[in-house]
């Protein structure tokens, strides 16, 4: 007789407007409460609010004479489009899946550079 050991399978709902974004940097920390809050951004260059070019003798569009705000080519945007909230317990185990998932796509780098860097083997 065999003794199936008890299971649970989740299925996933998602909802409509389901959309992943790309982000390249993160801040947050601890709420008041012990959560753990992540705001996830994408940092880039701002666009300006407007810029103003000279119009030639020919009525064409000429070189930029001034762009708002001013600061704009000293400036970065960290444009913050989702976040997530969870408590400690949940950041934990969180960690450790994103730790595993790093693993494989480590081991996938390595196969991938040992392939790439083996002698050519049968040319014809």
């Amino acid at each position: 007789m065999s003794h199936k050991k008890p299971e649970i399978t989740f299925k996933y709902i998602f909802n409509y407007g389901y959309n992943p974004s790309y982000v390249n940097g993160a801040q947050g920390g601890f709420s008041p409460r012990g959560e753990m809050v992540i705001n996830f951004y994408l940092e880039r260059q701002p666009l300006p609010e407007s810029i103003s070019h000279e119009i030639t003798p020919e009525g064409a569009i000429g070189r930029e004479t001034g762009a708002e705000p001013a600061d704009l080519g000293q400036s970065m945007v960290r444009y913050i489009d989702t976040g997530v909230v969870m408590n400690y317990e949940n950041a934990r185990v969180f960690h450790a899946w994103m730790g595993e998932k790093l693993r494989e796509v480590e081991e996938l780098n390595k196969a991938h550079t040992a392939f790439e860097s083996a002698p050519p083997v049968g040319q014809a």
